[in-house]
């Protein structure tokens, strides 16, 4: 169920709409009166393809009470947006219209409650609605954000309603499993880049996509996360911290600094083997009759087995993006590292893509995870890690 308060942000709930129902779910709206100044119930109603409940007198059920009937069918509520006073009437338990009638007789147990701040940023600070949404949370609602930035009255800070994607993914979010709860989870994610000179470099061809969906399942299972990106264009999964880094060397030793700490390590990036040994100051110019350059490359440490030789390691997972002989390269990798758990996956046939298959080897042996969306392969695996982590224990 989408509730709707007053405010300008109200313009992002027919977007939001959208993208809860592309995501499969199945969208109730219903609005306050000052909501209805700042978008139609006829926009609303096309977008979800249900009607739109306004008032606590609508006589469309059989019985009258909408804001019984529509509450006993949600899984959740999500207000968005929650405006300042409509926040202050939840939390003293006024009801004296629909959507608020409906939070406060929604089913605790099993109807969670989301709200989604949309206000100036001096109304957000004020102590009176800090106070109240203290107390809200304290009551056992969720509250999803609030986002910075530029604001209809022309101020910029703290108060903005989360963007629509942003929201689709707490609220996704909120349903996962809390599978590693308590638990600090670090992944690499991505390729790396060795400089040749200063605008050229070794690479490959890692979209980064995997580490990064990997990253925000195990966000979303309620894990502590730190993600050590490569060079990638990606956004950063929402309650991630993310480490940006550029070279294998990098990437090394930003792991080793914080993989003391984790009880996971995800080794998801494709890092260059080789680097080159002395990098040019300037850049290599082609010129008739040079000879063509030759490069000495040195190996890159190895992060994975730097990591699994620590006094106390974290729990290791290591990828094998092969070309070829997948099973194989892939055990024998498990047994050089000393890992676990290796998750394996044809390379050039993902490397872009925004799906995958993947096979996890170990010393049991090979199970396949059919190709799908990487970021149901992440929570499949995300899943499996949190299984053999509590056979640990």
């Amino acid at each position: 169920m989408l509730g709707l308060s007053g405010g300008i942000a109200c313009y992002k709930a027919a977007e939001l709409v959208r993208e809860l129902i592309k995501a499969g779910a199945t969208v109730q709206v219903a609005m306050t009166e000052a909501a209805e100044h700042f978008i139609t119930a006829v926009t609303l109603q096309a977008l979800s393809n249900r009607p739109v409940f306004t008032s606590q007198w609508d006589a469309r059920d059989h019985n009258n009470m909408a804001h019984i009937n529509l509450t006993r069918e949600a899984d959740a509520i999500l207000i968005a947006p929650a405006s300042a006073d409509f926040i202050a009437k939840l939390l003293h338990g006024r009801a004296d219209e629909l959507l608020s009638l409906a939070c406060l007789a929604r089913p605790i147990d099993r109807c969670a409650l989301l709200v989604a701040p949309a206000m100036n940023r001096e109304m957000w600070a004020h102590p009176a609605t800090q106070r109240n949404f203290a107390q809200l949370v304290a009551d056992g609602a969720t509250v999803l954000g609030p986002g910075n930035g530029d604001q209809a009255c022309g101020e910029i800070g703290d108060g903005r309603m989360l963007e629509p994607h942003e929201l689709r993914d707490e609220l996704i979010a909120f349903f996962q499993p809390k599978l590693l709860a308590g638990k600090r989870v670090l992944v690499t994610a991505g390729p790396t880049f060795e400089p040749i000179d200063p605008v050229r470099g070794l690479t490959n061809r890692s979209s980064g996509k995997m580490g990064f969906a990997i990253a925000r399942a195990a966000a979303e299972a309620g894990a502590d996360v730190t993600l050590l990106a490569g060079p990638v264009a990606l956004a950063t999964p929402r309650h991630v911290r993310r480490v940006d880094v550029t070279t294998a060397v990098e990437m090394h030793d930003a792991a080793l600094a914080a993989a003391p700490s984790s009880d996971v390590f995800v080794a998801t990036a494709a890092v260059a083997d080789w680097r080159v040994a002395s990098v040019a100051g300037s850049k290599i110019k082609k010129a008739e009759g040079r000879v063509v350059p030759a490069f000495e490359l040195v190996e890159n440490p190895d992060i994975l087995a730097a990591v699994a030789r620590l006094p106390k390691p974290p729990f290791c997972v290591g990828f094998a993006a092969e070309s070829e002989n997948l099973v194989a390269h892939a055990r024998e990798k498990l047994q050089r590292k000393q890992v676990p758990l290796i998750v394996a996956n044809l390379g050039p046939a993902t490397f872009g893509r925004d799906d995958n298959a993947l096979t996890l080897v170990d010393a049991d042996g090979e199970r396949e995870l059919p190709r799908a969306e990487k970021i149901v392969l992440a929570r499949q695996l995300v899943a499996e890690i949190a299984a053999r982590l509590s056979r640990r224990t």
